[in-house]
């Protein structure tokens, strides 16, 4: 009788271990790869920022504080018009544009407008009329990666510099008798390097012919 009552024990705990086999859920197993390699991302307000940083400099002529936002191994480029002309318009590493506005020599930087005339100017008359000939850092509209203004030369920044930023900085005329026609506007652009945005084109744009 003892030997049958300890066979029926061990099935009675053999069906209540089987029992909770079953009604148990088994977690699976999530595996969680992390890419270490992956830099911060780029944002709206960090490329505005940008935009901000660098009017601030060409507001003051803090040239040396500007050169350090050159892209470090691109430069920057310098377009006179809406159309940037990657095969004449001058471009330029920080250290180079610092000696050109000390030095004063006399530099191509493409074609006027409406003429063809060759545009030969040095470093700092070339700022003061194509790049900040107005008061950008107060100006009446800005955008991001969105042109505001319009006219008859054609704009190629997208094709030149995709996948960069750019910020527009825009005055729609200064005297009313232009009715517009003395628009104006500049255009910074902008890549992102190694955790950074810098400084790759600068666009300055006004009415053409």
């Amino acid at each position: 009788m003892r030997y049958l009552f300890f066979i029926f024990l061990l099935f009675l705990m053999s069906c209540d271990n089987r029992s909770k086999n079953e009604n148990t859920t088994i977690e699976p197993t999530i595996t969680i790869t992390v890419d270490s390699t992956k830099t911060i991302m780029n944002s709206d307000s960090l490329v505005l920022a940008a935009g901000r940083q660098v009017l601030f400099l060409l507001k003051n002529k803090a040239f040396t504080q500007l050169s350090t936002l050159f892209h470090p191994l691109k430069g920057v480029r310098f377009s006179p018009y809406g159309y940037v002309d990657t095969t004449t318009h001058n471009s330029m590493s920080g250290d180079d544009f610092l000696q050109a506005i000390q030095n004063k020599a006399i530099l191509y930087w493409g074609s006027y407008d409406g003429t063809g005339d060759s545009i030969l100017l040095t470093a700092a008359q070339y700022f003061n009329k194509f790049i900040y000939n107005a008061d950008f850092a107060n100006a009446e509209k800005s955008s991001l990666n969105k042109r505001i203004s319009t006219g008859n030369s054609l704009h190629n920044i997208d094709a030149v510099y995709p996948g960069c930023n750019y910020t527009e900085y825009y005055f729609q005329g200064f005297d009313k008798k232009y009715a517009g026609m003395d628009w104006t506007s500049l255009k910074l652009v902008f890549e992102f390097y190694e955790g950074k945005n810098y400084l790759v084109a600068i666009v300055h744009d006004q009415w053409t012919t």
